[in-house]
């Protein structure tokens, strides 16, 4: 649909029907009319043939003013009605990928696959999931930096979390600088949004920080943590004298993760396999929804540019033809003079 943002600058279009109206009436005298060049052409009262405004040209001259008076109405294309991003949550995903991510205590599919792999495919279900929130991503090892900044751009963020490899950050694990640097993220993001989701495996190893420190940090900062423990409680090795039991998760803190969590207002999670990784994202999914009511509007598309280029083209086309014209009869005129001088 097209209308206009300043819709009675078009009576303006009018003004060259009411000049011609308003001109004053002049006593009509009878003067020879000579080709241009005539001996007699520089005479009073002598008028040259060719001197008029051909009426094409006058026409033109409306055809500009019209185009110059619309596109001074702003003339726009009002799209169809679309809905804005909602205004969602900023989710920080805090992941481990230290070296003990490696070991292979999930299943999928009837066959083992490390820690890393199955929080992989669980976030790539979760993050596809959280339209309209902004999310980032932070990787933590010995060192947590950030893998992908808050952002709306989910499939990105997807992209950048499946190239993530094992120790990539470090063989230690870093866990309070990991929730400092995420609750820095997030410290100047409105208070009622702020979310961590931290995940690991082990307990804390190294950093700067320690986890209660960086707890309190989160607290003053008015952001939840949800921690996320994940490990088999149980897995069977096989070596050279037969099989043994072990508990693959020995190094979990859990009481660590259970403190941060509660004095956030978060929760704490375990994750034994992969099917209980995926409902503690749902059941995360259910204490941060998304906010579905959103605002409608009708994306504005400027179109004077059109007009104002057409008057322009108009306007230099007749100055080229003017100054040409006015060539010729100077030509016109040289040669005549030179004819008759």
């Amino acid at each position: 649909m097209i209308s206009f943002a300043y819709p009675w600058f078009l009576v303006l279009a009018l003004l060259p029907l009411l000049m011609q109206w308003r001109k004053p009436t002049t006593q009509t005298v009878d003067a020879p009319v000579l080709p241009v060049g005539h001996w007699l052409s520089d005479l009073p009262g002598v008028s040259l043939s060719g001197t008029a405004t051909p009426l094409w040209q006058r026409a033109l001259l409306v055809l500009a003013w019209v185009l110059l008076v619309l596109a001074l109405a702003r003339p726009q294309h009002v799209g169809e009605q679309v809905q804005q991003p909602v205004s969602g949550r900023d989710l920080m995903l805090v992941v481990d990928i230290s070296p003990s991510m490696d070991e292979q205590d999930m299943i999928l599919q009837g066959r083992s696959i490390n820690r890393l792999q199955a929080v992989k495919l669980v976030l790539n279900d979760f993050v596809a999931n959280r339209q309209g929130d902004r999310l980032g991503l932070i990787l933590f090892g010995t060192q947590p930096y950030v893998q992908a900044p808050l952002t709306f751009d989910l499939k990105t963020l997807r992209t950048l979390m499946s190239e993530a490899g094992l120790g990539m950050a470090g063989r230690a694990t870093a866990i309070g600088d990991a929730v400092g640097l995420a609750v820095k993220r997030l410290r100047n993001r409105p208070q009622d949004q702020r979310v961590v989701i931290l995940l690991t495996d082990g307990a804390n190893t190294a950093g700067e920080i320690t986890p209660d420190k960086a707890t309190e940090i989160a607290e003053a900062a008015s952001v939840r943590l949800y921690t996320i423990g994940i490990g088999a409680d149980t897995m069977v090795q096989r070596g050279l004298l037969g099989s043994r039991r072990v508990n693959p998760s020995r190094d979990l803190d859990e009481a660590l993760l259970t403190r941060m969590a509660e004095q956030t207002g978060g929760q704490y999670f375990r994750a034994r396999s992969l099917p209980e990784l995926e409902l503690i994202y749902e059941s995360i999914n259910q204490l941060e929804p998304i906010e579905l009511e959103g605002k409608f509007y009708r994306p504005v598309t400027d179109l004077y540019y059109w007009p104002a280029g057409l008057a322009g083209l108009l306007g230099l086309g007749m100055f080229l033809v003017r100054m040409m014209r006015s060539r010729h009869l100077s030509r016109q005129a040289a040669t005549g003079g030179n004819v008759h001088g």
